[in-house]
């Protein structure tokens, strides 16, 4: 790291931002988050190019919690700079690319150099407003990653570390204490890498969820065919006839839709 404070930052194109790319989850519940900024302050744990980095704390009893990677990392995989989880679903990397059936390399490579090529490479092209290119935003949802997704954010991940004196049976604090008196479940669950759960391989918490999407019950076809009306619940304010359409239009001819707004339900014959 040394080495690299002696370069010239705007030459190399280190990144430099002004708000984090996090989900809510890791944003927390407090309408009123305070965060510092630190410019260059860390290298980010895939490229290894310095980057701003964020620091705050998502609520009165969570932890301070800090973006891990960079936003050109992030955008690369659609993930949040802190937990890695995708934006769009709140699911590891590799269980969205599994069920969404996408290849969990992205072209993106593994070694330092080639990698950090590739980084800057994306960045010069959003410096001149080209998007980036990434398979994530064009693959359609299926039943398996809807299943799967997480639609509420889950902010009971933001808590306090536990409090290793109180693992020893020595802490004294009691409930000033600012940690968590709870033992700790040890197991392959908490045997997680950083660079795994990124590149979506070998994620121990993706290979128990992907175990449990295969022992969900499937909807099977009726036998008897005369049965044609599907009733579609759970439906958002924003979602039109239109949008209905386009998602069932691939499983046959679409006689009628009837859209019943005050039940957030449909029925699609």
């Amino acid at each position: 790291m040394a080495h690299r404070l002696l370069r010239d930052h705007e030459a190399d194109g280190w990144e430099r931002s002004d708000f984090p790319i996090i989900c809510e989850s890791c944003l927390g519940d407090s309408p009123y988050v305070r965060m510092t900024r630190a410019e260059y302050d860390k290298e980010c744990k895939i490229c290894t190019r310095p980057f701003t980095v964020f620091r705050w704390r998502p609520g009165r009893d969570a932890r301070y919690k800090k973006s891990e990677i960079c936003q050109t990392c992030s955008k690369l995989k659609n993930v949040c700079q802190v937990c890695l989880l995708d934006l769009e679903y709140g699911l590891p990397v590799q269980v969205r690319d599994t069920a969404l059936s996408i290849d969990s390399n992205d072209a993106i490579p593994k070694s330092d150099v080639n990698r950090e090529y590739l980084a800057e490479e994306h960045d010069c092209k959003a410096r001149a407003g080209i998007d980036y290119e990434s398979s994530y935003g064009k693959a359609r949802p299926n039943d398996t990653i809807l299943k799967l997704q997480r639609t509420t954010p889950y902010y009971k991940r933001n808590r306090a570390h536990f409090c290793s004196f109180y693992i020893r049976g020595e802490c004294t604090r009691g409930a000033e204490c600012p940690y968590r008196h709870e033992m700790p479940v040890t197991g392959e669950l908490s045997q997680q890498n950083i660079k795994d759960r990124y590149y979506g391989v070998n994620d121990p918490v993706a290979l128990k969820l992907l175990g449990k999407a295969g022992e969900m019950s499937s909807l099977e076809a009726l036998e008897d065919e005369s049965i044609k009306t599907l009733y579609v619940g759970g439906l958002d304010a924003r979602v039109t006839e239109q949008d209905l359409r386009d998602n069932f239009y691939a499983h046959g001819e679409i006689e009628s839709i009837k859209m019943v707004l005050q039940r957030a339900c449909a029925f699609v014959t």
